[in-house]
């Protein structure tokens, strides 16, 4: 792949808040520990602090989770080498998307290996670990059932509630699986040899990535969420996350920034099979919102204590458990994942877990040999693959004209005219130079009527040229989204099976750019 990096403000894709944020502006340093720089890992490694019996659960707990699954001999060394305090992880994490969901969801992961890769060269004394955190806990099915392809949707109906990484792959699953008979081995053996979307997930995406050491996560752990209790109770009984992170909220929107999250006085699900649903104080104890389940105080701390895997968490508290039963230094998200955790350094000051580095996950534009080939035939470099067509296209023709087709001369002739007669006309009488006024307005209007048929007549001249920047446009920003966060990486990858390995050679995971790739293939 030829790879050419463009500026992300130019490319119209991202809020200010985050271009902000990776600028390093000055008032948003009390919401972050580390700047996204490669040498402030330092300083990460040094106040990341993880108990030796912390390791031991987590390894325990990843023996298990990978008990039924053949692995790589690079993924079982990296499980355990988590035993030693000479190991760190960095991690994305994201949602259990049907075949991959957008192409973002390969690029979080590319971006979080070659993060390990680059830390390991830098810092040769220690371990890093690339870690894939699975949603399995998300319960909002519909934005995961479905995957798009060459601007066809593909999508799994289900009536199954709860967990999605529970949902069991049944009848519906296989008769949707049929409608795929395209995909790739890969995930047709992943599918098809697993009960759960948790279980066919965890094998597509070590099929895709175990070579290069990646560890998958399932955080709805009986062993992992037992480290969580002291959270899961300061939150029920004493809102503190919900008061540290309001505080985050209300002091960012005093610098101008919108809120990612909203957080709640309880922070928490309730979670069992077929059930995913928010706690919430009553009046007396607590209930469970849609249920008919209801606990004392007392009994709420009892069940906290027993089955803390009942309990979990939102968007607010994800990031606290993660980091806290990981040895992590890093976190790869989206933009807007980016700068959410901003909103949550207090939530972490506060439980005494060190903030780790927030990094920008790699952005991406794939092209092909027709996009190529219609941008030269415009004259474009890779910055106009970014511009808006509408406002490109009144720019292109205005400049491409055969005439003046805006007829500001004529414009100005008339606007004179009809000021100078009005003025001229005031001594015979007053009214007349209104009439001159009302008489110019509906004349401009006319003469903008001819603008406009003459815009049109040179739009159709120049049709061609426009209709291969609508073209490209299509292609590169389907449906008026970026091509990463709407098309699936089967539309790359089954014409070009060294797509991932080819992605790993061109990604930097701190060089945060927008990278318009060439695909060959």
């Amino acid at each position: 792949m030829k790879k050419h990096c463009v500026e992300l403000q130019k490319t119209g894709q991202f809020s200010q808040f985050f271009l902000d944020y990776i600028g390093g502006k000055k008032v948003l340093a009390p919401f972050y520990a580390h700047l996204p720089k490669l040498e402030s890992f330092k300083q990460a490694i040094e106040q990341k602090t993880f108990s030796e019996g912390n390791r031991n659960i987590l390894v325990e707990a990843l023996q298990s989770q990978y008990a039924n699954l053949e692995v790589s001999h690079v993924v079982s060394a990296n499980i355990s080498s988590l035993a030693s305090n000479k190991t760190f992880t960095v991690t994305t994490g994201h949602q259990l998307n049907l075949f991959t969901g957008p192409l973002y969801f390969i690029y979080k992961i590319v971006s979080t290996i070659n993060l390990a890769k680059k830390l390991a060269k830098t810092y040769p004394e220690y371990k890093f670990v690339p870690v894939y955190w699975m949603a399995t806990e998300d319960h909002d099915f519909d934005e995961i059932n479905y995957f798009k392809l060459d601007g066809k949707k593909y999508e799994w109906s289900s009536e199954q509630t709860g967990a999605v990484g529970d949902f069991e792959l049944d009848k519906s699953f296989k008769a949707f699986l049929k409608t795929v008979s395209f995909a790739p081995e890969v995930f047709v053996e992943a599918y098809s040899s697993s009960k759960t979307l948790a279980e066919a997930v965890r094998k597509y995406v070590n099929s895709l990535f175990g070579d290069e050491g990646l560890l998958i996560v399932d955080g709805d752990d009986v062993k992992l969420k037992s480290e969580f209790t002291e959270v899961i109770l300061s939150d029920l009984f004493e809102h503190k996350p919900f008061e540290k992170a309001s505080e985050a909220t209300e002091a960012l929107q005093e610098l101008g920034y919108d809120s990612q999250i909203f957080p709640r006085e309880i922070n928490f699900f309730y979670l069992d099979k077929g059930v995913r649903e928010r706690i919430e104080k009553m009046e007396s104890g607590f209930g469970v919102v849609n249920t008919e389940f209801r606990f004392t105080d007392e009994e709420m701390k009892a069940l906290v204590e027993k089955h803390p895997e009942r309990f979990s968490p939102n968007v607010v508290l994800r990031p606290l458990y993660q980091e806290i039963i990981l040895p992590n230094l890093a976190y790869l998200g989206g933009p807007a994942e980016v700068v959410y955790w901003l909103q949550l350094k207090g939530v972490f000051d506060h439980f005494d877990v060190p903030f780790p580095m927030i990094l920008p996950r790699n952005f991406a534009l794939l092209i092909n040999e027709k996009v190529k080939r219609k941008m030269s035939q415009l004259n474009w470099d890779m910055e106009d693959l970014f511009v808006d067509v509408d406002h490109w296209k009144k720019t292109f023709v205005k400049a491409e004209a055969s005439m003046d087709i805006e007829l500001n001369k004529q414009k100005e002739v008339i606007s004179m005219l009809f000021d100078s007669k009005g003025k001229e006309a005031l001594h015979l009488e007053k009214t007349l130079k209104n009439a001159f006024e009302a008489g110019k307005v509906r004349s401009l209007k006319i003469i903008d009527q001819m603008a406009s048929k003459l815009r049109k007549a040179e739009e159709r001249r120049l049709h061609t040229q426009i209709e291969r920047a609508s073209c490209i446009q299509e292609l590169i920003k389907p449906g008026g989204s970026p091509q990463e966060r709407v098309v699936n990486m089967m539309q790359f990858y089954m014409s070009n099976p060294h797509l991932i390995s080819e992605l790993l050679d061109c990604f930097d995971p701190l060089d945060f750019r927008m990278m318009v790739l060439e695909n060959e293939s």
